[in-house]
This record gives structure tokens, C-alpha cells and sequence, in this order.
């Protein structure tokens, strides 16, 4: 399999626990709290171990909250090289009202990264050995990191021969794909985004995927539609893939998920359209577990015999 690293650059622990109800202005009585690592392409790594991939987690961790992190990690059997920051760690909170079966995510800012932080962490990539044959960036950048940061690392990526997979909002995205990137994962809000103009049907749908790999952009394009599904693109067309129905549970780590289940099957020599079909499974697996739990493997893959055989 092909060697495959992620990059979180804002990584954070997230803490969930329950209540019978949220009221304001009332102490409120809570289960003992899970500790789960978060973030982006940690969660890529968490999702990929999950359906026996392998990829390596390269992370900033500051401070007591990022040394727990590294224990977390540690505890899932997961592959990973933190980078220290000065800054502490960001922590996230997830409360379930059971009465009202609603879930509320707090997600709190990230430390300010300096600048001498981020370019040596630029300078660590040098030194893994062997270099890898995909690097994922997923996740938002925190405070002090450069917007083109994504853009840096696919340069850097291209000249080592790996093939860089984005999947983050705003400006990082834009100029990635202005340096140009193998594969990117938009929603339709940030498809929109990225070319300009509002998407009324699935015809311009198609059509801005399409542009995205016409210009240079990128190589391929998976744009997320929640429920619906995906649409893509790449070198051999277009094609759509339909999520199967499943019960719902949560739908956290589902866009992770994908981008898990897609890395997995390239890394395994799978063609586009059935990597894709490979992290709509991903993705709607996560959505039947619980909290913050990502894709479980033997939904993952009885759901991509299901999506394969429609």
C-alpha cells in the first residue's frame, strides 16, 4: 500500500458527555465525559486505520492538552508524529440533550501559531522517510498560518512525487487549487465558491467540477452532497454515486470518513469511481454510529457492496 500522511494543523481533543436537558442559568448534572482525538486529518488516520488502511498523523500539540492528545493516539494504535507548538492544544465540547435526542458542538479556536512554528514544521516534512505517495490536508488552519499554507505543502508534495488531497474551506482551498492539487473535496457551498458563481442544477454542478480540472486546478474533484451522496470528477468524466439510506445516528466524522475510504482505495491501486463509491460507504458508516465514532469497517463495506450492486 501506498505510504500516506495527514497534516492537522489544528488539531484539537474532543470532549463529549450527555444531559437529560440543557437549561441556561441551572448547574447542570452530566455523564462521565468521553476523550477523543479530533481534528481533520487526524480523523482521516483514525477513519483509515479503522478500514485497515495505514497512514502516518503529523500534527502541532502544545501543552498538557497536547500531550494528552499524543496519548489518545497512542491508545487507538495510530501512527503519528506531533510537532510542538508553544500554544496549548485546542479543546473541543459535545453535549447530548437526551431528552431532545440534539446534539450541541462547541468547537473552540485554536492557539496562535508563530511563524517560525509553521516553517519549521514545513522543514519536518523533509525528514519523513519514506516520502509519501499521498498527503492529505484537511481541516481549518488555525491563528498565524499562512492561507496558502495547503498551496506550500502540495509544491513540496509535487516535488517528492506525492499526490496532495485538500479538503478544508475559504481562502486555503482557492489557493491550493491555484497551485494545483490531485484531488480536492468541496461541499457545493464551497464549489460555489471556488468558481464564483451559484450552482441552480446539476447540470452547472458538473460543469464547475468539470472547469476546476479544465483550468489545472486539480486532477479530481469529489464534491460532498450530504445524503445525495457524491458527484465527481477526473480524468475519465463524470459520475455521481447515491448514499445508501441508513439509520442516523451522527453525523460527525462522516466528511472524514469519505476522505478516509477514498485515500484507502487509492493507496490500494483502486480506479477513481470505485475509491469514491469506497468513501460514500465511509461516510454513510459514520452516520450510524453514535457521538463522535467514526466509520466502523464491516458497515463500510457491506454498504459499498450495496452501493456497487444498485
Amino acid at each position: 500500500m501506498i505510504n500516506t500522511i495527514t497534516l492537522t494543523m489544528n488539531p484539537c481533543i474532543d470532549k463529549s458527555t450527555s444531559v437529560d436537558n440543557v437549561v441556561a442559568e441551572r448547574k447542570l448534572r452530566c455523564d462521565r465525559p468521553r476523550y477523543e482525538p479530533g481534528g481533520g486529518g487526524i480523523n482521516v488516520s483514525r477513519a483509515a486505520a479503522r478500514l485497515g488502511g495505514e497512514s502516518t498523523a503529523v500534527y502541532l500539540a502544545g501543552g498538557p492538552p497536547g500531550n494528552m492528545l499524543k496519548t489518545l493516539l497512542d491508545e487507538e494504535r495510530i501512527h503519528h508524529e506531533p510537532f510542538e507548538i508553544k500554544g496549548l492544544t485546542r479543546e473541543n465540547l459535545i453535549v447530548y440533550e437526551e431528552s431532545s435526542e440534539q446534539q450541541y458542538r462547541f468547537g473552540m479556536p485554536g492557539p496562535e501559531i508563530r511563524e517560525k512554528e509553521w516553517q519549521a514544521f514545513m522543514k519536518q516534512l523533509d525528514r519523513i522517510d519514506p516520502k509519501p505517495g499521498f498527503i492529505v490536508g484537511s481541516g481549518s488552519l488555525p491563528p498565524g498560518v499562512p492561507a496558502d499554507f495547503y498551496a506550500r505543502v502540495s509544491k513540496w508534495g509535487k516535488h517528492h512525487g506525492a499526490k496532495m488531497i485538500v479538503d478544508t474551506p475559504g481562502d486555503p482551498l482557492s489557493l491550493a487549487c491555484k497551485e494545483g492539487v490531485f484531488m480536492v473535496k468541496p461541499n457545493l457551498r464551497e464549489l460555489e465558491i471556488l468558481e464564483g458563481k451559484s450552482i441552480e442544477n446539476e447540470g452547472q454542478q458538473e460543469g464547475l467540477a468539470r472547469r476546476l480540472i479544465e483550468d489545472g486546478c486539480t486532477e479530481a474533484v469529489v464534491v460532498s452532497l450530504g445524503a445525495a451522496g457524491a458527484l465527481f470528477a477526473w480524468e475519465g468524466g463524470v459520475g455521481r454515486v447515491r448514499s445508501p439510506t441508513v439509520p442516523i445516528k451522527s453525523k460527525v466524522g462522516a466528511g472524514d470518513s469519505m476522505v478516509a475510504g477514498i485515500v484507502v482505495a487509492l493507496a490500494r491501486g483502486w480506479k477513481m469511481p470505485d475509491a469514491v463509491r469506497y468513501g460514500v460507504a465511509a461516510g454513510a458508516a459514520a452516520v450510524m454510529t453514535p457521538g463522535t465514532e467514526l466509520c466502523r469497517r464491516e458497515d463500510t463495506e457491506r454498504l459499498y457492496r450495496q452501493i456497487t450492486n444498485q
